[in-house]
């Protein structure tokens, strides 16, 4: 671990962010997580992930090794007919998808309760129902909903929606709140199966913790899918194939030095809320050591 005690925190963090890193840090090392800490993830968005920010058009394509995520943005009906979607981005997504993911493999149901209204969803999660958040839900859960997504792996690929079937929050304009529509989504049979077999185990303290960076969130779960399966020999990533996997929108003369400026820092958050990893500076990018995963094997 490096970059990450209490005063380093404290020096590179906002003070509310910062104590909120110190605090999880803290629980974290001294509680191993219990029942209600367990989250879940898809192994392939461990690996390649959604994007971070808005992204123009209507396609996003992503590769990681021989992992791949490509995602087309859909159209959902919001109560008075179709509505363009965009592509999901940011870190809302991220969250939703986990809490969804791992209702549904906790209690292997395809069918997850999603709250009456986005205010509802954001209390089940976790999370405040400030307004920039219910808009922001709002948006990335239809955004989700109406996707379609294609995630490939070694000659295998996978075609589908993650959301089978989602009922919208739309706006009551002469309230200015929503209307009650039915709780719940339903995940598709193939990605819930695909969920079932191959959902990453993570700490979900951490997952609140950095809730507000997706590319936080990003390498947390990067590291919890690989730094346990590391057998032996240390693994040397360099800052071209990180940020061809984390960032492939970097553009322009330096990619690699302006990738790695906004990546230490999310960096130095992840291994507040993971003590188990073992990652170092090496020169031109990071090693990777052996290490234990964040939750402990069953």
């Amino acid at each position: 671990m490096f970059l990450s005690s209490d005063g380093a925190l404290a020096a590179s963090f906002s003070g509310r962010r910062a104590e909120n890193l110190i605090a999880a840090s803290t629980q974290i090392s001294s509680q191993s997580p219990g029942g209600s800490d367990m989250a879940f993830t898809h192994a392939v968005f461990c690996q390649v992930g959604l994007p971070r920010s808005k992204v123009e058009g209507r396609e996003f394509l992503r590769q990681s090794g021989a992992a791949w995520i490509n995602v087309q943005a859909g159209v959902i009906d919001e109560g008075h007919g179709p509505v363009l979607q965009p592509i999901p981005y940011g870190a809302m997504p991220r969250l939703a998808l986990a809490w969804v993911s791992t209702f549904a493999k906790r209690h292997n149901t395809r069918e997850v309760p999603i709250g009456r209204t986005a205010a509802d969803f954001l209390r089940i999660m976790g999370l405040d129902d400030q307004g920039a958040r219910y808009k922001t839900l709002r948006k990335q859960m239809h955004a989700v909903a109406a996707c379609r997504l294609q995630i490939g792996y070694k000659g295998r690929t996978f075609n589908g929606q993650p959301v089978e079937q989602f009922d919208a929050w739309s706006a009551n304009r002469d309230t200015t709140q929503t209307v009650l529509w039915p709780g719940s989504m339903i995940l598709s049979e193939s990605y819930f199966q695909q969920l079932i077999e191959n959902g990453v185990p993570l700490d979900n303290r951490a997952l609140q913790a950095l809730k507000g960076s997706a590319l936080a969130l990003d390498i947390y779960a990067w590291l919890a899918h690989r730094l346990h399966r590391i057998n032996g020999r240390s693994v040397t990533l360099y800052w071209k194939t990180l940020r061809e996997q984390f960032a492939q929108e970097y553009r322009g003369k330096a990619p690699d030095k302006d990738f790695k400026k906004e990546f230490l820092p999310a960096l130095q958050a992840v291994l507040a809320v993971y003590p188990q990893a073992n990652v170092r500076p090496v020169t031109g990018g990071l090693l990777l050591l052996p290490s234990a995963p964040p939750v402990p094997s069953r």
